[in-house]
């Protein structure tokens, strides 16, 4: 078929707007074409709209939803609300691979676009927006559907594809509710405070007495409120007067205006994705499903999965595969009366169950799954779970619960449909390379790269549902062998001047202390365990999953969220030894750029024998362990 009419193929499956005329298959009921352009000359083409949804609130599927029972219904006894979407597709169908990659968008930004095709941006218009065109190269269709309430667009309008722009849900708010809502902050400086967790509910009256603001020394010191004349709330925003002390935690409480039915956001990426899958008139169709969710939006995952939404009132399974990224054993604040999705929500995010299979908590004596109970157990789709080293350390996400027992006294066989992958060394996301000066922690932030490892298991996933090729072997840290250990009988060196991690808070569950197990650390501090790439394994420092407060903004004995850090080893056994740093100097290791290199072409040979590095992305991984060089020599 000539080149030109495939394109025009192509162009005809869709029209400005789409009706479902059989509510039975899929909960849209709308789909409305705000903008649609090719990519360049990529053969690919994106495709923004509005996606009109309305569902039964008594369905089993749907009961499930917070105060769904207290939202409005339109005659047909049914709850409407409308999303964003956001749509890349190939032009001609048959350079597709059959496979959606439906990205759960994080505080309403694309995540897999940039991650997986480095150099992209998130609003394509040229070939070179995309990147290196993994995605586009493999066939992928790649989908983005709002699900958070609490986000802001850029033009304040649905559907726009401006660069940038969030894409958002639009919900009924719950009738007869009341009640208070709170957050906090820990200041980095002593100007007003915007409460980010609370961008989703305005107070009734910002001048209200019973609005309170308190104040703690870390996230489990005792409050002690403030008087309610020294500070002013507009909207979601706090002044206090004389300022607020930087590295201690305030906390705002006020009643809201409204009290939106958040859970709908579920329903939402669980329908649209089923309207790609299975709709016939669908603006794109694949029929395989893979969902990716990173940090929050991997969070948004395993509450998905817990809460039953991989399956429809039919019965039938949305998602194929799902990767969890840096998420640890922690869940979403999404299906629940007042729910924050956009907070960190440090420390309070992990809920029991941790593991996908059914553990008995010693604590409450409950016996449940992520995905071993009632209402997932029958549509679990393959699942991969990826961390790095902040989840195991900071902000109490537990990392290590998803696979052990509860009680943190032996490892978990993990069911032959999940993996789990301890990325070694990195931090929650990567810092620029090389290591900017400054920032917000004692020591610099962590620079390790993990993308191209998420590259080889992206692959492995897809045939791992498309084919039933079975992927790479889990690889963490574990109990029985001594990589997994409570956190006092870690071997962290005495490095000078650096802050060992003895006073980091491990994680807590219903004001009760979890196991606060970390992977064990070799005599440079760099953990011996997971999938160790070539620049954690031949390293030019110590790298880390927890940074302390610069002493700038206070609170040195707390973290920085989520960030870790990369403590440089000396250049010269001179410089070490008159400093008192224990760890071998840079000359001392590689005595050659020749023999650095030749160490680290054995590990990436390794990675890629194993299946953690695709064979083509060796190359520009060995470009990047040269790049290092500078700072070795």
């Amino acid at each position: 078929m000539p080149r030109f009419l495939s394109v025009l193929r192509g162009l005809l499956l869709v029209t400005p707007l789409l009706a479902v005329t059989d509510p039975v298959a899929a909960e849209v009921v709308k789909f409305e074409i705000t903008g649609r352009a090719p990519i360049g000359s990529s053969g690919y083409e994106k495709i923004t709209g509005i996606a009109r949804f309305a569902i039964n609130p008594r369905a089993p599927g749907n009961a499930v939803i917070a105060d769904v029972d207290r939202a409005p219904v339109n005659l047909d006894g049914k709850v409407e609300f409308s999303s964003d979407v956001y749509i890349l597709r190939p032009i001609d169908p048959a350079r597709s691979n059959g496979v959606a990659l439906v990205d759960v968008l994080n505080r309403g930004r694309k995540i897999v676009l940039g991650g997986f095709n480095p150099g992209a941006t998130n609003d394509p218009v040229t070939d070179a927006d995309l990147g290196d065109g993994f995605l586009m190269q493999r066939g992928y269709t790649v989908v983005w559907v709002g699900w958070e309430f609490d986000i802001r667009r850029v033009s304040g309008r649905q559907g726009e594809a401006e660069r940038g722009a969030g894409l958002a849900i639009e919900i009924p708010s719950a009738r007869g509710v009341s009640g208070v809502i709170r957050a906090s902050v820990t200041p980095n400086d002593a100007g007003p405070q915007t409460m980010g967790d609370l961008a989703g509910y305005r107070p009734i009256d910002d001048n209200a007495p019973d609005t309170t603001l308190s104040v703690r020394d870390g996230e489990f010191g005792a409050k002690t409120l403030i008087s309610r004349d020294r500070f002013t709330v507009r909207g979601n925003q706090v002044t206090l007067t004389g300022g607020f002390e930087k590295g201690r935690t305030y906390e705002l409480s006020y009643r809201p205006t409204e009290w939106p039915v958040s859970g709908l956001g579920l329903a939402a990426y669980r329908d649209f994705a089923l309207w790609i899958k299975h709709a016939p008139d669908a603006v794109a169709r694949a029929g395989t499903l893979i969902g990716f969710g990173s940090s929050q939006s991997g969070r948004f995952l395993r509450t998905f999965l817990y809460d039953g939404f991989n399956t429809d009132e039919q019965g039938r399974q949305v998602l194929d595969g799902a990767m969890v990224h840096i998420a640890g054993a922690a869940r979403l604040s999404i299906n629940v009366r007042g729910a924050q999705p956009t907070a960190l929500s440090m420390y309070s995010t992990t809920q029991f169950p941790y593991a996908t299979s059914a553990e008995r908590d010693p604590v409450s004596r409950r016996t449940d799954g992520l995905l071993d109970n009632a209402r997932a157990r029958v549509t679990q789709p393959k699942v991969m779970f990826t961390n790095t080293a902040v989840e195991y350390w900071g902000g109490g996400r537990a990392a290590a619960l998803i696979h052990t027992t509860p009680d943190g006294m032996r490892d978990l066989v993990l069911p032959p449909t999940v993996r789990a992958y301890f990325l070694t060394g990195a931090q929650h996301s990567a810092a620029p390379f090389p290591v900017p000066a400054g920032g917000v922690g004692q020591q610099p932030a962590n620079p390790l790269e993990y993308w191209w490892t998420l590259r080889a298991l992206l692959v492995a996933m897809t045939d791992w549902v498309v084919k039933g090729t079975e992927p790479p072997p889990s690889q963490v840290p574990r109990v029985a062998d001594g990589t997994l250990v409570p956190v006092s009988k870690l071997r962290f060196p005495v490095i000078p001047s650096v802050q060992g991690p003895a006073r980091i808070q491990g994680p807590r569950y219903e004001d009760r202390d979890l196991p606060f197990l970390v992977p064990q650390v070799d005599a440079d501090g760099n953990e011996l365990a997971g999938i160790r790439t070539a620049e954690q394994r031949v390293p030019v420092a110590t790298y880390t999953g927890w940074n302390f407060r610069h002493a700038s903004i206070g609170g040195t004995d707390q973290l920085v969220s989520l960030l870790g850090m990369a403590l440089p080893f000396a250049t010269t056994k001179t410089a070490r030894t008159t400093s008192g740093d224990p760890r071998l100097s840079l000359e001392e290791r590689y005595p050659t750029k020749d023999a650095y290199l030749a160490q680290a072409s054995t590990v990436i040979d390794a990675l890629v024998t194993g299946r953690y590095l695709l064979p083509g992305d060796a190359a520009r991984v060995r470009s990047r362990i040269e790049a290092h060089w500078p700072s070795v020599r």
